[in-house]
């Protein structure tokens, strides 16, 4: 297989802007009717989908990954990096307060252009607790191949393989 960093026009690319037309206008519309909901919500009820929204995806996102995330504590912890809730005695795990830290800043800078510092600040977010990883907010130093599995050990599935570690200059 090959894989789209394998592709000689990467990191361009081009789609087909026909296709991808009915799905954008699907986006469009359901946006649409989600922005005009929302102006007729109060403070609080806006804060209170603004959460379920967060932590939601927040939950989401790290059951991709296959992490298990209480969705109160994202919640919680939301919460008070929002300022919407005093501190509480909900106890809050690392991975809970690192993704809900970066659903926030995610919120808070997301018309800002991306840029790697982005990326590395997000990752030590979500990586938050961990000494199991080597190369936390940064680029990976390991020359080992990186890989996305699943299935029985001895008869993994590859879902992707990344691209190899770029040399020693580009790294930070």
């Amino acid at each position: 297989m090959t894989w789209n960093w394998q592709q000689p026009d990467w990191p361009n690319f081009d789609w087909d802007r026909l296709r991808m037309t009915p799905a954008e206008e699907q986006f469009l519309l359901g946006a649409g009717v989600a922005i005009g909901t929302v102006k007729h919500l109060g403070e609080d009820e806006h804060n209170q989908l603004l959460v379920e929204v967060m932590s939601g995806e927040a939950v989401t996102t790290s059951a991709i990954e296959g992490e298990v995330l209480n969705r109160a504590g994202v919640q919680s912890s939301i919460l008070r990096q929002l300022g919407l809730a005093s501190p509480d005695k909900q106890r809050v795990m690392p991975a809970e307060q690192g993704i809900a830290e970066m659903m926030v800043d995610l919120y808070r800078s997301f018309s800002q252009p991306l840029s790697g510092e982005m990326l590395f600040g997000w990752h030590r977010m979500v990586t938050s607790g961990r000494k199991d990883l080597a190369d936390i907010g940064r680029y990976r130093t390991s020359q080992e191949p990186m890989q996305v599995i699943s299935g029985p050990i001895g008869s993994p599935t590859v879902h992707f393989d990344a691209p190899p570690p770029r040399n020693k200059s580009r790294q930070r």
